[in-house]
């Protein structure tokens, strides 16, 4: 797959000098915001949701995990890539353009925000689309870009609220806290919701059919992160009432039918990798009594322990490479039986039943006999 290899290699390239350039711009913007002891804290404190939040799009990812490398690098834009891309549109358009606090506010964040979390997105659709299967991967990349932006912001208001230069007061203590209260503890998921629209766009567009949609779904779901976006934002030029209204009736309702729509995501993923499995089990490509050791999360647990105390780390480690070659190869098969195989689906087929093949003998489910080495 000589053309694969290809984007993999542009993509790693073109996002690794990215983050390069970003983070040595937001590093200084952070190191000019505040003395080194009103840094840590704010890092500290915005620390504290990104594990939490972390730990639920792994959560959700969990039948075709996803790179961690990728995921890294999801959370490594964020945080660099976006937050600069970010300051320097917004830092031309209000020296250029002549755009008010407000308009900075309601229009030129949402757009710039959301333009430069949602490239990586689209970086992936372009470059590395295999590890691209459908909505629940583009909610869970999305996450990770939206929380490592949310870290880095939450540094700089952080640090702004307790030094007293976000033009709310003297700063200090209480400032500090109301600022962690707002941004960590009551809407951390802000910024991760608001690109997931652009995510759920994004893979929509990877297993459509129709050209016209594949181009539309990415600028539908980008146009609605921006307006969530902006309600967001302009909820606090109407004050607390302002706020809370726009949170309750509109925020949280959102989150809440993105969540769903994610978990309907993850046990559909378990119907769709079945008939795949079973259609490739017909064609000869897996053992059919394999199926249910995959499908099912329990059952992976399972086997992996099986594997682990029969055979060591090196049977836990073949039988996750066994399954994860199977869930890769079910995927795949899926797309190609509604009529969307990516362009090197040959040879990735090709490859998934070569690695199936080499490891399947090496490794016994429970209540099989443990292949002697």
């Amino acid at each position: 797959m000589p053309g694969a290899r290809r984007d993999s290699i542009a993509f790693t390239v073109v996002v690794t000098v990215l983050v390069c350039l970003g983070a040595a711009l937001m590093l200084l913007v952070i190191a000019l915001s505040g003395g080194p002891g009103s840094l840590l804290l704010a890092t500290v404190l915005a620390a504290l949701p990104v594990g939490p939040l972390v730990g639920c799009y792994l959560w959700l990812d969990r039948y075709e995990p996803e790179p961690k490398r990728l995921l890294a690098l999801g959370l490594l834009w964020g945080g660099f890539v976006a937050t600069a891309a970010a300051l320097l549109i917004q830092g031309i358009g209000g020296f250029v353009a002549g755009f008010t606090d407000r308009q900075s506010l309601e229009i030129v964040a949402p757009v710039s925000e959301e333009a430069s979390k949602g490239l990586f997105l689209i970086l992936l659709l372009w470059w590395r689309r295999a590890e691209l299967d459908g909505i629940l991967d583009g909610i869970v990349y999305a996450g990770m870009v939206g929380v490592g932006f949310a870290f880095t912001e939450n540094i700089l208001y952080l640090a702004a609220a307790y030094n007293g230069t976000d033009g709310m007061g003297p700063g200090g203590s209480e400032a500090l806290t109301g600022t962690f209260v707002l941004r960590c503890l009551i809407s951390p998921f802000a910024h991760p919701l608001f690109t997931a629209f652009t995510g759920i766009g994004v893979g929509i567009a990877v297993g459509a059919r129709s050209g016209a949609v594949r181009f539309l779904a990415p600028l539908a779901g980008f146009a609605c992160a921006v307006l969530a976006h902006a309600t967001w934002n302009t909820s606090s030029v109407y004050g607390v009432h302002g706020f809370v209204g726009v949170y309750l009736l509109l925020m949280a309702p959102a989150l809440v039918a993105i969540a769903c729509l994610a978990i309907w995501s993850r046990r559909s993923e378990r119907r769709m990798l079945t008939a795949a499995l079973a259609d490739a089990a017909g064609r000869g490509l897996i053992p059919a009594t394999d199926i249910g050791w995959v499908v099912d999360l329990g059952a992976r647990r399972r086997s992996r322990a099986y594997a682990r105390q029969h055979a060591g780390k090196a049977g836990e480690r073949a039988m996750r490479d066994y399954q994860q070659a199977v869930v890769e190869l079910g995927f795949l098969h899926y797309r190609f039986l509604r009529g969307t195989p990516p362009p090197d689906f040959a040879a990735r087929g090709q490859e998934y039943v070569a690695r199936i093949g080499a490891v399947r003998p090496s490794i016994a489910f429970p209540g099989q006999v443990v292949p002697t080495r």
